[in-house]
């Protein structure tokens, strides 16, 4: 099927199956640039692993998924992995930040990885900390930060490269609301004056109030829920 017109990332009729288990069962989505889509559903939904396809982490069994004209199987996986360190940020429910390494450092790794030389990659580190309040941390590491600090590094760890596409997965899950809510309005805000769309997994009403846009997984199934104005 064609994707939506003017969609980014789009995916149509996805099923996934992990041995007798359904996780997908004929599941679809769409987004567009500078959207915030926010994925819901209760826990073993298929909503990650709906998150997971969409990245090209995980292979779906049939159906397919279309990023900017290009259809995702169609890629080799060192084709998919190189999408994922440029044009896709990554954010985790526990930040997965590298406990050796200083908060700049592990801001500047998809940088690094990606070729450039350490200055460079951290100085543009440090102008992404200082967007999301945590550059006074850059000396530190992880296990010295609080959760809410070390979510917000994990944030502009993502957004460093100038991803296209944001997948956050339950990016508030471990902090307290008040965290929670200043994470959500750091990452919605510096994501669309990027211009960059937000794939935001979550099962919490208060995370996906700063969403454009909900899709509901159930069973595996994804239904699409317009805003209410």
């Amino acid at each position: 099927m064609t994707p939506p017109p003017g969609s980014l990332l789009a995916a149509e009729n996805l099923r996934k199956t992990f041995g007798p288990t359904v996780a997908l069962d004929g599941a679809h989505f769409s987004i567009h640039p500078g959207e915030v889509v926010a994925v819901m559903g209760p826990s073993g939904s298929g909503k990650s692993t709906l998150l997971h396809c969409l990245a090209g982490i995980v292979p779906p069994d049939s159906g397919s998924i279309t990023y900017d004209g290009r259809e995702l199987s169609g890629l080799s996986d060192t084709a998919r992995s190189a999408l994922r360190r440029s044009d896709f940020g990554f954010v985790f429910q526990f930040g997965q930040l590298v406990p050796e390494l200083t908060c700049v450092e592990n801001v500047a790794l998809p940088l690094r990885l990606n070729g450039s030389p350490r200055k460079e990659a951290e100085r543009a580190a440090l102008t992404w900390m200082e967007r999301l309040e945590v550059d006074d941390l850059k000396g530190k590491r992880p296990g010295e930060v609080s959760g809410g600090q070390g979510q917000r590094v994990a944030v502009a760890r993502a957004l460093v490269t100038g991803p296209r596409v944001v997948f956050a997965d339950e990016p508030t899950g471990a902090l307290d609301s008040l965290n929670g809510e200043r994470v959500m309005e750091l990452l919605t805000d510096a994501a669309r004056s990027t211009n960059a769309a937000v794939v935001l997994v979550t099962h919490e009403a208060r995370v996906a109030a700063y969403s454009d846009r909900e899709i509901v997984v159930r069973d595996g199934r994804s239904r699409d829920m317009e805003r209410a104005i």
